[in-house]
C-alpha cells in the first residue's frame, strides 16, 4: 500500500516528473533524477506513487490538467458553441507545444514507449476530452448541436482532427499561424458545413 505523502512535495514530485519525461521520455528518465530536481529523496517519490509507470501516469494527467486549463480560458457560455469549437482548434494548436505530454498522448507518442498501457492511455485521453466536452454540452443546451450526439464519441473524433492536423501540418519555419488557420477551418467546416443552406420558399398567398 503506497503510504501518503505532504500535497506540496507530491506536487513538487509530479511537476518535476512531468519536466523530465518531456525532455527525455519514459525510457531514459531515470527516478533519482526525478525526486533530485524535485529536492526530495528517491524513498519519498515512491511514498507518492507505486512505480515509475504510475509517475508518469501522474505526469501526463498534469500536463492535460494544465493544458485544459489552458484550453478553458477561450469558453464564453454567451456566445454560439459552434464559434467556441472553432476558437478552440485554434487555441488547442496554438499552446499544445507548451504541453509536450499532453502533445505526446495525442499524437500517439505515449503508445510507442508503453504499447501495453492501452486501458491507461483510454483514461488519459478521457481527461484530455473534458474542455471539448463541455463545449458540446454547452451547444446541446444552446439549441445549436444536436440533442442527439454521443458527446464523448464526437469530443473523440474533433480530437483526432486536431492531432491530425498537427502531425501533418506542423513542419516547415514559424508553422504556428498556418496550423491555427488550418484547425480553424477544419472545425468551420465540421460546424457549419461547406454549402449555403437553401432557401425555404415562401407560401403562395392563397387567392
Amino acid at each position: 500500500m503506497v503510504s501518503p505523502v505532504e500535497p506540496e512535495k507530491r506536487d513538487a514530485i509530479v511537476a518535476a516528473a512531468a519536466k523530465a519525461f518531456s525532455r527525455w521520455g519514459f525510457r531514459k528518465t531515470s527516478v533519482e533524477e526525478i525526486a533530485r530536481a524535485a529536492g526530495v529523496a528517491k524513498g519519498t517519490v515512491y511514498l507518492g506513487c507505486s512505480s515509475k509507470r504510475d509517475l508518469f501516469y501522474r505526469a501526463i494527467l498534469h500536463d492535460l490538467e494544465r493544458w485544459n486549463a489552458e484550453l478553458a480560458r477561450v469558453i464564453d457560455p454567451t456566445r454560439p458553441a459552434d464559434a467556441l469549437l472553432v476558437d478552440l482548434a485554434r487555441e488547442a494548436v496554438a499552446t499544445v507545444d507548451r504541453f509536450p505530454l499532453a502533445r505526446g498522448l495525442l499524437m500517439g507518442e505515449v503508445e510507442q514507449d508503453l504499447p501495453d498501457w492501452a486501458e491507461h492511455l483510454d483514461e488519459l485521453r478521457a481527461h484530455g476530452l473534458s474542455t471539448v466536452l463541455e463545449v458540446l454540452r454547452l451547444g446541446v443546451l444552446q439549441g445549436r448541436l444536436r440533442a442527439d450526439l454521443d458527446l464523448e464519441a464526437t469530443a473523440g473524433v474533433l480530437l483526432d482532427l486536431v492531432a491530425t492536423t498537427i502531425m501533418y501540418h506542423s513542419r516547415g519555419p514559424d508553422p504556428g499561424p498556418r496550423l491555427a488557420r488550418r484547425a480553424a477551418a477544419l472545425f468551420d467546416v465540421v460546424t457549419r458545413g461547406v454549402v449555403v443552406p437553401a432557401a425555404v420558399p415562401s407560401e403562395e398567398p392563397v387567392a
